[in-house]
C-alpha cells in the first residue's frame, strides 16, 4: 500500500485552509443583524410610548369613552369631531390660541434677532452676554409661572410697586381680560426669546466675513449690508426657529395653568388648556381624544406647508 501524498504548498509559510463551514451557519452576526439587534430596543420603546398611545387616542376619539364610567364604550363614529368643529366655544379658544401664538412668536422673533445682531457685533464679552440671556430659557416653566405670578400680583407685585413709585396707576395684569392675555404673551416672550436669539446668533456668526469686506470696499452702507447680506443668509435659519417656537406655543399649557388658569372667564383659555378641562375635569375622554387628534392634524398640515415654503426659498 502506497503512502498518502503529503500536503504541500507552493509558498513556504502558507497554511492550508480548513474545511469551509456548512452553508447557512455563521459564527458571527452580519452587519444587518447587528443593526437590528441594537436598534430594536429603542424602536420597541418608541412604539410603546409614542405610537401606541396615539393609535389608542385615535380609537377613543370615535367613542363616548369616559375614564370614570364603567362598561364598554359606545362607538360614535364622527360625532365627536362634528361637535368640536361646530362648537362656538372651540372657535373662541382657537382664536385665543391664534392670537397668543402670533403675538408671542412675532415678538420673540423681533427681539431675539435684534439681541443676536447686537451681540454679534461685539468683540469682547460675547460669551458672557449670551450666557446671561440664556438663563430664562433654562428655568422650568412652572418656576417661571410662579415667579411672574408673584411679580404681576395686583396688590403685592413688584411691577405694580414700581409703577406706584413712578406715580403711575396700578394695573390688574392677571385679573382683567384685556391684560391677562398680554401678560401671558410677555411672560412667554421673556422665557423663550433666548431660543430665537441663540439660533439667530449661530446664523449670524456663520456669515462669511469676506462678504462684508467686499461690501465695505464698495462703500456699501450698513443698512445695505444688512438688507442684502445679513438678512438673506440668516432668514432660512430664523424661519426654522420660528417653526419650532410656533409648535411649542400652539400647545402651551403650563404657563396658562400657573398664571391664569384660563381666566378671567375664558379669556386666556387656549386649546391645550381646554383639552385638559374636558379630559380631567369633565372626564370626557373620547371628546378630549378627538381634540388631541385634530390638534395633531393641524400641526402636521401647517408644518408641511411651512416646510414647502422653506424648500422653495432654498431653491430660489
Amino acid at each position: 500500500m502506497s503512502d498518502s501524498a503529503p500536503l504541500t504548498t507552493d509558498h513556504p509559510g502558507q497554511v492550508a485552509s480548513a474545511t469551509p463551514p456548512a452553508p447557512g451557519r455563521s459564527s458571527r452576526l452580519s452587519d444587518r443583524g447587528l443593526a437590528v439587534a441594537f436598534t430594536s430596543p429603542a424602536l420597541l420603546l418608541l412604539l410603546a410610548m409614542s405610537v401606541f398611545p396615539l393609535l389608542w387616542a385615535l380609537y377613543l376619539s370615535f367613542t363616548d369613552y369616559s375614564a370614570t364610567r364603567g362598561g364598554t364604550a359606545q362607538f360614535l363614529w364622527f360625532e365627536n369631531y362634528t361637535a368640536i368643529l361646530t362648537s362656538p366655544q372651540v372657535h373662541q379658544r382657537a382664536l385665543t390660541t391664534l392670537i397668543y401664538v402670533a403675538g408671542a412668536v412675532t415678538l420673540q422673533t423681533v427681539l431675539g434677532f435684534t439681541i443676536a445682531y447686537l451681540i454679534s457685533r461685539r468683540t469682547h464679552g460675547r460669551g458672557l452676554l449670551t450666557t446671561l440671556f440664556l438663563v430664562p430659557m433654562m428655568l422650568s416653566p412652572v418656576v417661571v409661572g410662579l415667579f411672574w405670578r408673584f411679580m404681576l400680583d395686583a396688590q403685592f407685585g413688584v411691577i405694580n410697586s414700581m409703577l406706584g413709585s413712578l406715580g403711575l396707576g396700578q394695573v390688574e395684569w392677571l385679573t382683567r381680560q384685556r391684560t391677562a392675555l398680554i401678560s401671558l404673551i410677555l411672560v412667554d416672550t421673556w422665557q423663550w426669546t433666548p431660543f430665537i436669539m441663540l439660533i439667530a446668533l449661530a446664523g449670524l456668526t456663520a456669515v462669511p466675513k469676506y462678504l462684508y469686506e467686499a461690501a465695505a470696499i464698495d462703500r456699501a452702507s450698513q443698512w445695505f449690508q444688512f438688507r442684502t447680506i445679513t438678512l438673506p443668509l440668516v432668514w432660512p435659519l430664523l424661519l426654522i426657529a420660528v417653526l419650532f417656537r410656533a409648535i411649542e406655543a400652539f400647545r402651551l399649557f403650563d404657563l396658562v395653568y400657573i398664571l391664569t388658569s384660563g381666566g378671567p372667564g375664558v379669556s386666556t383659555e387656549t386649546l391645550s388648556f381646554h383639552v385638559y378641562k374636558v379630559a380631567f375635569l369633565g372626564f370626557n375622554t373620547g371628546t378630549a381624544s378627538a381634540y388631541g387628534i385634530l390638534m395633531v392634524l393641524v400641526v402636521i398640515v401647517l408644518t408641511q406647508l411651512y416646510l414647502r415654503y422653506l424648500n422653495k426659498l432654498k431653491e430660489d
